[in-house]
């Protein structure tokens, strides 16, 4: 059956293809919406006391995430330590 549809000339294309009727230009006018240019403001560069407090508080979470998985580590690994010695006791 595909020998016979692909003898026919049948395939089905990579890209749809393309309608000449959509690239035509209407006739009446295209109403568009206006543009309004606008400057940016100019960067600021941040005060130093952001900069202090960002590098605190950045210091301090990361003390505190690592204390916290220091000890989840450590309990789990204890946990399994103990497990480990009570299953080798049997």
């Amino acid at each position: 059956a595909i020998v016979a549809l692909v003898a026919a000339g049948w395939r089905k294309p990579a890209r749809a293809t393309a309608n000449p009727a959509r690239a035509l230009r209407s006739r009446r006018a295209r109403v568009g919406l206006p543009v309004i240019e606008v400057a940016a403001p100019l960067h600021r560069r941040p005060q130093w006391w952001r900069k202090l407090w960002a590098l605190i508080a950045g210091s301090t979470m990361a003390a505190v995430v690592g204390a916290i998985a220091a000890t989840l580590i450590g309990f789990g690994a204890s946990w399994i330590v103990v497990t480990l010695s009570h299953t080798l006791k049997k």
